[in-house]
This record gives C-alpha cells, sequence and structure tokens, in this order.
C-alpha cells in the first residue's frame, strides 16, 4: 500500500504504445509497456514516488485522464503518441489543470518526417525528452521528481 505522503506521478501512453514491444522495432525498440510501466513503478519507488500509468488509443479518454488529475498528482508524464501532433483537445487539458508536464517519446521526433516536428503538448509541457527509447520514460521520471522536488 502507497503511503499518504508521497507524491504520485501520472504516466499517460496515447495511441499504439499498447503495441510496443511489436510495433517497428527498428524505430520504438522491443521493449513492451509493461516493461516500461514496471520499470518507471520501481523508479518511482527508488525516487520516493508513487507511480501510476495509464494508455488509451481514445484522444477522448486521454482528455478525461488529465483532467481527473488535478488534485490528485503532482506531475504528468505524457507520451501522447501520434496525438502529439495533432491534439489541441489533449493541449488544452493540459494547461487547464495547471500540473507541471514532462513530455517524453521513445525516438527522436526531429529526426522523422516533417510532420512530426510539430508538438502541440510542448506548449504545455516544462520540457520534452526524445530519442532515447525506453529511457526517455525514466529521464521524464526523474524530471518530473526534480519539479516536484523544487514546488
Amino acid at each position: 500500500m502507497a503511503r499518504q505522503d508521497r507524491a504520485r506521478v501520472l504516466v499517460l501512453h496515447g495511441p499504439n504504445l499498447n503495441l510496443l514491444g511489436q510495433r517497428e522495432p527498428q524505430i520504438y525498440g522491443s521493449t513492451t509497456l509493461a516493461e516500461i510501466d514496471a520499470m518507471l513503478v520501481k523508479l518511482g519507488q527508488e525516487l520516493g514516488v508513487e507511480v501510476e500509468t495509464y494508455q488509451s488509443n481514445l484522444e477522448g479518454e486521454l482528455v478525461t485522464k488529465v483532467q481527473e488529475a488535478r488534485g490528485q498528482y503532482a506531475a504528468l508524464i505524457v507520451n501522447a503518441g501520434a496525438y502529439t501532433h495533432t491534439s489541441i483537445a489533449l493541449f488544452d487539458a493540459l494547461l487547464a489543470v495547471g500540473l507541471p508536464v514532462v513530455e517524453v517519446h521513445l525516438s527522436n521526433l526531429y529526426k522523422r518526417e516533417p510532420f512530426r516536428h510539430h508538438s502541440y503538448i510542448a506548449r504545455a509541457a516544462v520540457g520534452q525528452i526524445c530519442g532515447f527509447g525506453a529511457e526517455s520514460y525514466l529521464l521524464g521520471l526523474r524530471a518530473a521528481v526534480g519539479l516536484i522536488n523544487k514546488a
């Protein structure tokens, strides 16, 4: 059982990330989403925070989860997948909740197709980490905990 005094961090995974380990491993690596989630929970314990993860292929479900985060979490880590480049609704929700956001991506967006070079999420985020595979999430968690500790 989690201690009540531990800060909570919500990690949101967007569309198609449930296929990690199977989907284009040359781009996204061979680590599964379940393995990433387990690494995040373990690192969170080491850093003194409780980590919860959530994946959805549906934009509205991600928006709802962001809205529900207010007052429940100290920070958000977001890999919005393709919604990074298309979702004004997710961007608006992230701004509305007023929580620190760390944007993460497995691949380097700027070495990929030009349409992936623009992130709506970036304007709502404190910072962006991309290109380090599954390690991007762990770096993102370390950044989020740093933001929590500064607050």
